[in-house]
């Protein structure tokens, strides 16, 4: 019995089979309808969606400068505001499907916003390091305090030094028994007032960089 044989055709040379990959692929060329796959337009839809989700999180002030749709805008409120699961799915699956319709300046545009608040969140816990660890050494150490003054010369010495003063007499003595159980000592209201003092003299615009201001190294 004869084999029929295999429709399809040749392209440089190599034979294509009807109805095969290749075939749909070079078929989809010479109409120019060859886009990205399913799966590669499903990973992006996710992506969109969770960069919806992260724009949650944004700082108003940051939120503020977009251009957004108010139809996105609206969405992005409604979902901040209900509290069910399931609704909260559905709804940012609202929300990515208006995330794909953006362009890409407007998606571009809160990248920026996203990185620029995650920049200066780093920037803040570096600057609430450099204040915990200037107090401890203020407090442990008289040779500090004319380091301190050198590096911030505004500083209000006067209140600098009662702060200081205040919160040494304020500091509970050693209990073993919190001590063992993780608990740490509860400090006094001067203690706390010395690291607001701290950390708004680290990021005064004269400041030195945190970097270069951090805790002198014991002599």
């Amino acid at each position: 019995m004869s084999r029929k044989p295999t429709r399809g055709y040749y392209v440089k040379g190599q034979f294509v089979a009807a109805g095969s990959e290749l075939d749909v692929q070079l078929q989809a060329e010479r109409k120019g309808t060859q886009g990205p796959s399913r799966t590669d337009r499903k990973r992006e839809s996710a992506a969109l969606q969770a960069l919806g989700e992260d724009l949650l999180g944004l700082r108003a002030d940051l939120f503020a400068r977009l251009s957004l749709p108010d139809a996105l805008r609206d969405a992005l409120a409604e979902a901040q505001r209900i509290t069910n699961f399931e609704g909260r799915r559905r709804q940012m699956q609202y929300v990515g499907k208006l995330m794909r319709q953006l362009d890409p300046e407007a998606l571009e545009a809160i990248r920026a916003a996203l990185d620029e608040q995650h920049s200066g969140s780093a920037a803040e816990n570096q600057l609430l390091h450099a204040a915990e660890q200037w107090r401890e050494r203020l407090l442990a150490d008289d040779t500090a305090l004319p380091a301190w003054l050198a590096a911030h010369p505004g500083t209000d010495t006067q209140q600098l030094r009662a702060l200081i003063r205040q919160a040494r007499k304020d500091a509970p003595p050693a209990d073993q028994g919190a001590l063992s159980q993780g608990l740490a000592p509860r400090k006094g209201r001067a203690y706390r007032e010395l690291f607001q003092l701290l950390r708004a003299q680290l990021a005064a615009p004269d400041a030195l960089p945190t970097s270069t201001a951090s805790v002198p190294d014991n002599e």
